[in-house]
């Protein structure tokens, strides 16, 4: 008498028995197999090395999920990371100081894909009516003392970060001029150009209002602003 039970086929078998883990990897054949064995045990017994098993894919889940996580904010690493190194780069190429700052909103500011770099000095001589200032406007302001603390703190009484990142509702006229109305986020990165100097302030601007948020990380940054304090104290000796 022929039995119910389905056989395999002997080619299949003989390819399972000499891959097993072929199946073991699979993991919708496996839970297949576990159903299926489910099913032969009846719904009044727990089978505890499928709960086991539930538990053990649920965590292997998130470990790939971190995984991909990690491996996607690495490379977003270092894309930034070569972002700013071709952006110093070319920030260093100038050997005049009005090129340097024409550069600064051209090719830099393209190259870090911002909408707005914007170099703010503070200073205590008149400058209304320098035809050089006026002449570097789309790039380069000046200010009472006192202005890159009032712009950071907002009057408040909080501590000053070299790199301030925020969302902002427009931009400070004084800092971008008539493009502070389109203004959404901001990157602030306070300067420091030596004993006996008045500070600055290198600002960068999106429109986007999610480019820079508090919660970015500001290492590249500082590291810009280190090398751009370095690069104006040439300008400034």
């Amino acid at each position: 008498m022929s039995s119910s039970t389905p056989k395999i086929e002997d080619d299949m078998r003989e390819k399972i028995i000499s891959q097993p883990d072929v199946i073991l990897e699979d993991r919708d054949l496996m839970r297949a197999l576990i159903a299926a064995n489910e099913k032969t045990m009846g719904g009044n017994i727990v089978d505890l090395r499928g709960i086991a098993m539930e538990r053990l894919e649920a965590r292997l889940d998130r470990l790939e999920d971190t995984h991909r996580s990690v491996i996607a904010a690495a490379y977003d690493n270092l894309a930034g990371t070569n972002q700013v190194h071709r952006a110093i780069l070319r920030m260093l190429d100038p050997v005049e100081f009005e090129g340097f700052l024409h550069d600064l909103g051209g090719e830099v500011a393209d190259i870090l894909r911002v909408d707005a770099v914007r170099l703010v000095l503070e200073t205590e001589a008149e400058t209304e009516g320098d035809a050089n200032i006026a002449r570097l406007g789309d790039v380069l302001s000046t200010a009472a003392p006192g202005f890159v603390e009032d712009y950071l703190t907002g009057g408040r009484n909080i501590p000053q970060r070299q790199v301030t990142l925020r969302q902002v509702q427009g931009g400070g006229s004084v800092v971008y001029g008539e493009d502070a109305d389109w203004i959404r986020s901001e990157a602030c990165l306070k300067l420091d150009f030596g004993a006996g100097r008045l500070p600055g302030l290198l600002v960068m601007g999106a429109e986007d209002p999610h480019q820079f948020t508090p919660q970015q990380g500001t290492d590249l940054l500082t590291f810009f602003a280190g090398v751009f304090e370095r690069a104006m104290r040439r300008w400034l000796a």
